[in-house]
């Protein structure tokens, strides 16, 4: 294959009929529906593709091939566009013109599908490569624009709503052979076409200004009037898709720019309760996002509060299922692929919870979509769960009776899930085959929509999200006008009305954080109302009343301990039958809702172990593979909850052998290893030294997973399978679990393993997640058995002072926080053994203290209790520094809870004082209100040795200087350091 070309001047380039004929007839092999190995046809086209012009030829049979199918140019056109992502930066300039050149006319072509699929190819272009290297795109978009041609607008407008979309910021950006920005040349030409009578370019034109609300660029701020102005004039239009975007526009503009909204508010309310019933749900939908939006900005309730006479009813309205969505899910037929939704394992955490997790996902049993609306799950981390760092240690306590904090990274039932709990309503997809990513433009079959019910963010869920919004917001003030409602929807009789009273139900849920105060004297009645529901013909009811009573967990248990446990033993066992409910949908609800209240119920689990283990195997053997990573975490949850009391051989013998042989059947390849060996973690933690008979071939097991993911990472041919770091990741937790429940025993495993270098590789993995894992496992072992650390000491210690130093710590600082907490543990064992890298560890936590903006609380915390550990075990040579950084290492001090770790950092400031007392003098208030801080210090000798340092400085500060420095000191904190006889 060879391009034209050669001589003084260029020549255009020019294809070669066989080529050109070979590619083609490759292409229409490829789009017939008919094919055979459409494989081979693939291979055969990225051999071309190794051909400098090959992306030559696709571009002209895209825009010149006559006589070809639209079909196979569209092919030609998306497999150039795949092509550019990876070839365009090292394309040679001329190609790259040529294609431009060939481009530039196809978005008037009169095939919309060429039009749009060239506008796919030029946003490719646009983001890779930018604008400024091509200044003719901007003046032939702008010369469509103003041609009054449809096509040429449309197609104009096509290139330019993706531009939009995917790089907004390039065209509001400085070019320096432009005289002023490319937006300033666009958005007036967007609000005009505003007016067009073409619904295509109202939606176009409309949809790429909305992009802009978040950027607000001068130019769209100063047309601010015309911007609402235009939308007004849209609010009615009979396209649906215009609407939409106008209900969109309203959305962004009270999350961001609610100035600009506010004079114009009651009109805008008005308008989003009229369309929030429209015709079409997509309409409706947006238009229901306004309300969540309107609570999150955080405006005047009063503006909204009294249009809920409205708003409440249009809401749980739209909470019913619609008549399409009805799903029977018969739990004995076998999962599709498609119900196997993605899942993530959480990196265990040492410390508080007040953090984001910087992998964006967070780690309920969200399914796949809730968050692209609704961030309603918030990040959570796996925290260590039984040691003194633990969450609840160190998170700060929430006083608010009904909120529920997660602590293990399962669920959060303070947040509902409502992607799944609250079903949703089939909704078509409309395919625009321009915009396909599929390899070489390879059209998706209608047939293979998929119609996982429980995926789809519709306006069912958006309602409900709404009114928890609005309970979070109002508060009792909504009950009086809802409450009616429900109650008349909940008494509705006969078959057809079961919708309406499964949205009643799902109502109560909805507003039982929110209007918990109001709802507190009726909860016995409310409770006793949802317990026969469990029981329900229908399965949606069954399974939203397993929810909703799980929203009540804590009054549940609460009762128990108040009135007795009748109505808890109730709740309980409802749930548990419906744990082996035919219907899966019910069963994941139940069994979700069943691992909810056995947090809240801990040990009052205890004295029903037996049913609840029956129930829980039961349930093991009878579901298919989605729900059985529910059961997983149930079980998991349940080990967690009732800790030791689960080592007895009778539930060890319900419980082990179903999980043993299950662990025997799966593969190290097979993911469904995952939530197994996160539920092994829990139990090996709850089992204690008991879990010694299990923990050989769990141990040898996540070692040969370990090391042949590290061999498929090097070299994944040899290894016969691909990466995946998510098995490192649950291996390298599942090993901190034993460690932590053998304690000392896991030294004859570790003994006979490699697992030093194994884990010395995972400290130094690119993933942040496996660096998580690992620096959790070290600071474990570290605590049981640190000889078998010693001979590669100093390389643990360096990596894990390297993730203090890096410069993007606040995007890992879950990494920066296990590192430091590992440093701790290693320090206090190892002791003078780490005088070499002491300093250089002193340097990089006094970094952390210094500058604590934008870090987490938990960091802070463990940089704090490991400088003082450092400090402890090698004070001679810390505290010639200590006047550097001891103010803001006390503030950090007074900022943590009793426990023994605080005794250990404490200890150190004790022994650097007695090294060094003049390096605190300046420091001496902030010392002393770290020293208040404590409620109490349990150690009688670190009672003492504190009283030794206030003593000390007593008799150091001559004529008044000590009675001037506790003047200036609050009444609380003086009162507080009397217990140590200052007087």
């Amino acid at each position: 294959m060879a391009s034209g070309g050669g001589g003084g001047e260029a020549v255009a380039w020019v294809p070669q009929e066989d080529g050109l004929r070979e590619i083609c007839g490759l292409l229409e092999q490829q789009v017939a529906p008919t094919a055979d190995d459409k494989s081979m046809i693939w291979q055969k086209l990225e051999h071309y593709s190794q051909f400098p012009d090959f992306n030559n030829y696709l571009s002209f049979i895209f825009a010149r091939a006559e006589g070809i199918s639209v079909e196979v140019r569209q092919a030609a056109g998306l497999l150039l566009k795949n092509n550019l992502r990876s070839a365009l930066k090292t394309m040679p300039h001329a190609n790259q013109q040529y294609i431009k050149t060939e481009l530039l006319p196809c978005m008037a072509a009169a095939d919309k599908q060429i039009r749009s699929t060239a506008g796919t190819i030029i946003s490719t272009f646009v983001q890779i490569g930018g604008v400024a290297e091509w200044p003719e795109l901007l003046h032939a978009l702008v010369k469509c624009l103003d041609s009054n041609d449809f096509n040429h607008m449309e197609g104009a407008m096509d290139a330019l709503s993706k531009i939009c979309e995917d790089i907004p910021q390039v065209l509001d950006s400085d070019i320096s052979a432009l005289s002023e920005r490319p937006i300033n040349a666009f958005i007036p030409r967007f609000l005009q076409l505003f007016q067009s009578p073409h619904a295509t370019l109202r939606k176009l034109a409309l949809g790429s200004v909305n992009q802009y609300v978040m950027l607000m660029p001068t130019v769209l701020h100063v047309s601010m009037d015309k911007y609402l102005q235009g939308l007004f004039l849209l609010a009615n239009d009979p396209t649906p898709e215009v609407r939409k975007l106008v209900c969109a526009a309203f959305v962004q503009l009270i999350e961001v720019r609610s100035a600009a909204l506010e004079p114009h508010l009651r009109n805008v309310i008005e308008y989003m309760l009229v369309v929030n019933k429209d015709q079409d749900d997509e309409v409706a939908l947006e238009a229901c996002e306004f309300w969540s939006a309107y609570c999150e900005a955080e405006l005047p309730p009063e503006n909204l509060q009294e249009f809920l006479p409205r708003l409440l009813p249009i809401l749980l309205s739209n909470m019913a299922y619609s008549d399409d969505d009805e799903s029977i899910e018969d739990g004995a037929l076998p999962d599709r692929e498609q119900d196997l939704k993605p899942r993530f394992h959480a990196s265990r955490f040492h410390g508080s919870e007040d953090v984001e997790d910087e992998s964006g996902m967070g780690t309920s049993l969200a399914i796949p979509g809730l968050t692209e609306k609704h961030p309603l799950t918030p990040g959570v981390w796996k925290c260590h769960p039984s040691q003194s760092r633990l969450a609840a240690s160190r998170s700060i306590s929430n006083e608010k009776s009904w909120e529920h904090q997660e602590s293990d990274g399962r669920r959060n039932t303070f947040w509902p899930d409502w992607n799944y709990l609250v079903g949703c309503n089939h909704c078509p997809r409309i395919l625009d085959t321009a915009r396909l990513d599929n390899e070489c433009g390879e059209r998706e079959n209608q047939s293979k929509l998929d119609d996982d019910i429980v995926n789809v963010w519709n306006l069912r869920k958006c309602s409900a999200a709404a009114l928890d919004f609005l309970s979070n917001v109002f508060g009792d003030r909504i009950l009086p006008t809802l409450m009616p409602i429900v109650q008349e929807k909940l008494s509705a009789t006969g078959d057809e009305a079961w919708k309406d009273r499964e949205a009643a139900v799902l109502a109560l849920g909805a507003i039982g954080e929110g209007c918990i105060n109001g709802l507190y004297p009726h909860l016995s009645q409310i409770i006793a109302f949802l317990v026969p529901l469990l029981d329900d013909k229908y399965p949606l009811i069954r399974s939203i009343s397993c929810w909703t009573l799980s929203r009540f967990s804590k009054y549940i248990v609460e009762g128990a301990h108040r009135e007795g446990h009748d109505q808890f033993d109730k709740v309980l066992t409802g749930l548990l039958r419906r744990l082996v409910d035919d219907n899966k949908r019910v069963q994941e609800a139940a069994c979700s809702a069943f691992a909810t209240l056995e947090e809240e119920a801990a040990e009052e689990l205890v004295p029903r172990l037996d049913i609840i283990l029956q129930h829980l195997m039961w349930a093991f053997g009878k579901y298919q593979r989605r729900n059985l990573r529910i059961v997983y975490d149930a079980l998991g949850t349940l080990a967690d909850a009732v800790g030791g009391e689960l080592n007895q051989p009778k539930y060890l013998e319900i419980l082990m052998p179903p999980l043993v042989t299950k662990w025997q059947q799966l593969s190290d390849s097979d993911k469904d290893l995952f939530p197994l060996l996160e539920c092994f973690t829990s139990i090996a933690q709850a089992l204690g030294t008991e879990f010694s008979q299990f923990a050989q071939p769990v141990y040898q097991r996540c070692i040969s997973i370990i090391q042949a993911q590290q061999l498929a990472k090097a070299n994944p041919v040899s290894a016969g399978t691909p990466y995946d770091k998510e098995f490192v990741v649950c291996c390298l937790d599942l090993l901190s679990g034993l460690t932590e429940g053998l304690g000392p025993g896991i030294e004859s495993l570790v003994s006979q393993s490699n697992l030093r270098d194994l884990l010395l590789q995972c400290c130094v993995d690119d993933a942040y997640d496996v660096r998580q894992s690992a620096f959790a496992l070290l600071g474990d072992l570290a605590r049981v058995c640190p000889v078998h650390l010693h001979p590669r000491l100093a390389e643990f210690l360096d990596v894990s002072a390297k993730q203090l130093n890096l410069p993007k710590l606040k995007e890992t600082v879950s990494v920066a926080n296990n590192a430091c907490w590992a440093i701790g543990e290693l320090a206090i064992k190892v002791r003078k053994e780490i005088s070499p890298v002491v300093l250089t560890l002193v340097s990089a936590l006094v970094l952390v203290l210094q500058h604590p903006e934008g870090l987490n609380k938990s960091l802070i915390e463990n940089a704090a209790i490991t400088l003082g550990r450092l400090a402890w075990v090698c004070p001679e040579l810390v505290s010639p520094h200590m006047e550097h950084f001891m103010q803001s290492w006390c503030i950090a001090l007074s900022m943590i809870r009793d426990d023994i770790e605080k005794e250990d950092a404490f200890r150190g400031l004790c022994a650097m004082v007695r090294a060094n007392p003049s390096g605190a003098l300046n420091s001496l208030l902030s010392m002393c209100k770290a020293i208040a801080s404590w409620h109490e210090i349990r150690s009688e000798d670190l009672h003492n040795e504190v009283c030794q340092v206030l003593h000390g400085y007593k008799q150091m500060l001559k004529d008044g200087a000590w009675e001037q420095c506790m003047s200036v000191l609050e009444p609380p904190v003086k009162d507080k350091l009397c217990k140590y006889q200052l007087q």
